[in-house]
């Protein structure tokens, strides 16, 4: 999950070659540099661990006098918000779900069981979404990766990530130009909007409920919403398809990339009003 939070603010080319090139962080490390009494008081649980201001380029954090011998700055990551949410998740694990984060996901998805889908998501994210640095679109990605690991073990587990929907600029920028959005009369800005009420994670659902997801893999369920998004995130992506993005389309003015396969049903609608 550390890793995989590595892949926000940033191309996942840059993040991928980063990782390769100064590796990631364990739950072990962590656990050995804090130990039972650290100096910092920032570091003795996780409801403590606020405003730490860990900054890599400076070599500055708001307790200045335990920097040197602190454990947070002692690990490579990409800059210092990264290292400060990997002490933050470490925290949230040890304190929050006992050190058995494998627990805790069963016993959150037990607790909101009769409530639907979206209570199920949000049994899980909504906790997780005061850890340091990790915004909900994060948490999605990540959530679903770790619940759709082992289908056959934990289909439950497997039920609740195959919905997650994951809405990144890249989609949601596709679902203005092509102009489902406004087909929807769901016109709005990227951000929280986007997975409120008729917003592009809504709209998805809906749209992927119309799809059966199995003329593409006999082995996928029928409805697969997080397959579907991340077919238009690929399609998208400059380390996809490559196609429907702002590398290839002038954002003033409607696309004009007619070798695109929905070219022709597509609104083409200017991303960016003159």
């Amino acid at each position: 999950m550390i890793e995989t939070f590595n892949f926000q603010g940033i191309s996942d080319r840059v993040a991928a070659s980063y990782l390769q090139a100064h590796g990631s962080i364990t739950w072990h490390q962590i656990k050995a540099q804090i130990g039972r009494d650290p100096a910092c008081s920032l570091l003795r649980s996780y409801w403590a661990y606020e405003d730490c201001r860990y900054d890599k380029t400076r070599q500055a954090c708001s307790h200045p006098r335990y920097l040197r011998g602190c454990p947070v700055p002692s690990h490579p990551l990409r800059n210092g918000r990264l290292n400060q949410t990997a002490f933050s998740f470490f925290l949230f694990v040890r304190d929050v779900a006992g050190s058995d984060l494998f627990r805790w996901l069963d016993d959150q998805l037990a607790a909101a069981a009769d409530l639907g889908n979206s209570a199920a998501q949000e049994a899980l994210v909504g906790p997780m979404r005061h850890v340091f640095g990790v915004s909900d679109k994060v948490l999605t990605m990540t959530l679903s990766a770790v619940l759709m690991a082992d289908r056959r073990g934990r289909p439950d587990w497997f039920d609740v990530g195959s919905r997650m929907i994951v809405v990144d600029r890249l989609v949601h920028n596709l679902l203005v130009r092509t102009g489902i959005l406004a087909g929807f009369d769901a016109t709005h800005g990227y951000g929280q909007h986007c997975y409120g009420q008729a917003g592009c994670a809504d709209i998805l659902r809906r749209v992927s409920a119309k799809i059966d997801a199995r003329q593409f893999d006999a082995g996928f369920p029928a409805n697969f919403p997080r397959y579907i998004q991340h077919a238009l995130w690929h399609y998208c992506a400059a380390d996809g398809l490559n196609v429907c993005n702002g590398n290839n389309i002038d954002d003033r003015k409607s696309c004009e990339q007619i070798s695109c396969i929905v070219y022709s049903i597509c609104g083409r609608n200017a991303l960016k009003i003159k």
